[in-house]
């Protein structure tokens, strides 16, 4: 390696990768997966030696072990189980189940296949290397954290003058960041400030909310409704909300428990998510489409469920910075509980655009699936036909409905 090792702790992944892990391991351990990756970016291209510095840092990324005081850790969680961290302590990474090559318009092609037990935790430490490798191996890194640290410092200025009041936030920027010590810099600093209005709660990293004593973030990610909803051959994927909501429950009761809306579409999400699932979760996530639309959708649908908006979490994740949370912050506030996960905008915000990388699961056992989100452009499916049955399926999902409710 040219470079020093990128991530230095199994640990060092999202907080949903175990929340998700757990569920997988208890429930769908014979799910086997394919994820791919995807750059975004089409004027961005990495070198020969980028690659072959990428494939250096996953082979040191698949020798690492979890330690005991990583599981204690984890074990003090109190969602998480100790038959789940019985089998982490046996867990490793495996460089057999990744392909990486040139093949593709960018120079870069990533692909894992195995088990979704596997091939789930690959994700977010290949898209840290990712983004780490090409930052300091194409731009003068040096110049890059001066000009990070500068925003930064900026960044918490403007909430501690009360510029932008966004209430309780948390970091959520590990795939997309500029660097180990860039992010670590921002968790530090965030923890460290008094914010006035506004309250920094935790990091979506694990190993950095270990290390600085604040909350680990997350709970479920696409893959989840995709895998348990579309991998079973024998399910109807327009009712993949309600399977994956239903394993979700079977695994955690009331706990951990932030609903994920728009895998196949908001609107079809709410034809599962009925009285039982509105009580039992403690809120939902926004990530895709007008968040101003979507959290007024939510309060209306929880008022007509009987439920209470304001017990209820609504927690928006996409594309955020602090003058856009702000903005939804001050729309939502007294109506509902508001939280929100920011990620490139606190930990790759520099003087160079950031790279807009994604790895995202493209078949399950043996099948394909995708992601209809409520705007085009955030899904990723290698085959149009079966894009082209999922939104039929939903097509027929909703207007059964519709016929129902006119009856």
């Amino acid at each position: 390696m040219k470079l020093k090792p990128i991530i230095t702790s199994l640990l060092e992944t999202d907080m949903y990768k175990f929340s998700m892990g757990q569920a997988i391991y208890h429930q769908f351990s014979d799910y086997k997966t394919t994820w791919t990756f995807k750059c975004r970016n089409t004027d961005v291209y990495f070198t020969a030696d980028m690659v072959e510095e990428i494939r250096e840092q996953i082979k040191a990324y698949c020798d690492l072990r979890f330690s005991e005081e990583e599981l204690d850790y984890l074990n003090e969680i109190k969602w998480i189980k100790g038959s789940y961290i019985d089998f982490l302590r046996l867990w490793k990474p495996r460089y057999a189940d990744f392909e990486i090559g040139t093949n593709a318009d960018c120079g870069l092609s990533i692909e894992t296949r195995g088990t979704w037990l596997n091939t789930s935790m690959y994700e977010i430490p290949t898209l840290a290397i990712v983004n780490e490798v090409f930052f300091c191996m194409r731009h003068s890194y040096d110049e890059l954290m001066v000009s990070f640290e500068r925003k930064l410092d900026e960044k918490i200025a403007l909430l501690t003058e009360g510029t932008y009041r966004i209430g309780s936030f948390s970091e959520f920027g590990l795939r997309r960041r500029l660097s180990g010590e860039a992010q670590e810099m921002a968790v530090k600093k965030l923890a460290a400030a008094d914010l006035g209005d506004s309250k920094f709660v935790g990091t979506s990293n694990v190993y950095l909310a270990k290390e600085f004593g604040v909350t680990p973030v997350g709970t479920m990610a696409h893959e989840w409704i995709m895998c348990v909803g579309q991998g079973n051959h024998k399910h109807n994927p327009a009712y993949s909300n309600w399977y994956a909501l239903d394993a979700w429950v079977k695994e955690y009761g009331v706990l951990n428990g932030t609903a994920l809306t728009d895998a196949i579409t908001t609107d079809c999400f709410l034809r599962d998510f009925q009285l039982t699932y509105g009580t039992l979760f403690s809120g939902v996530r926004h990530d895709s489409g007008d968040p101003i639309a979507w959290g007024e959708k939510m309060i209306d649908h929880y008022k007509e469920l009987g439920l209470d908006p304001k017990t209820k979490t609504l927690l928006f994740s996409d594309s955020l910075n602090f003058e856009k949370a702000s903005e939804i912050y001050a729309h939502f506030d007294g109506r509902a509980r508001i939280a929100f996960g920011i990620g490139t905008y606190i930990a790759n915000d520099t003087d160079v655009e950031p790279l807009n990388i994604v790895m995202k699961t493209t078949a399950c056992n043996g099948m394909d699936v995708a992601k209809i989100s409520d705007i085009q452009g955030k899904g990723m499916c290698k085959n149009p036909a079966y894009e082209d049955y999922l939104l039929r399926c939903i097509k027929w999902r909703m207007d059964l409905s519709n016929r129902i409710a006119n009856q």
